[in-house]
C-alpha cells in the first residue's frame, strides 16, 4: 500500500501567528517562527516536513487561508 505524503505552503506574509494550525496538526509538524513577518507576526512553518500526511486539518482552521496542502503518494520500495 501506498503512503501519503503531504506538504504546506504557508503564505508568511498573510500569517499571523494564530496557532490554530499547530494546534490541529496531529503529527506536530507544524510550528511558529522564530523571525517575524513585515506585519510583526511569528509565522507558521514547517519544523517537522517527513511527519506531514496532507491530512489538511492546518488549512480547514486557518482563519485567513494562509495554508496550501499538497498531497503525493510515496510508493513502496520493493
Amino acid at each position: 500500500m501506498a503512503k501519503v505524503r503531504g506538504a504546506i505552503v504557508v503564505d508568511t506574509v498573510t500569517c499571523k501567528g494564530c496557532s490554530l494550525c499547530v494546534v490541529a496538526c496531529p503529527t506536530d509538524v507544524i510550528e511558529l517562527a522564530v523571525d517575524v513577518n513585515a506585519k510583526g507576526y511569528n509565522y507558521a512553518y514547517m519544523k517537522n516536513p517527513d511527519a506531514c500526511t496532507g491530512c489538511a486539518n492546518c488549512a480547514m482552521v486557518c482563519p485567513d487561508s494562509c495554508i496550501t496542502v499538497y498531497r503525493v503518494k510515496a510508493e513502496a520500495a520493493v
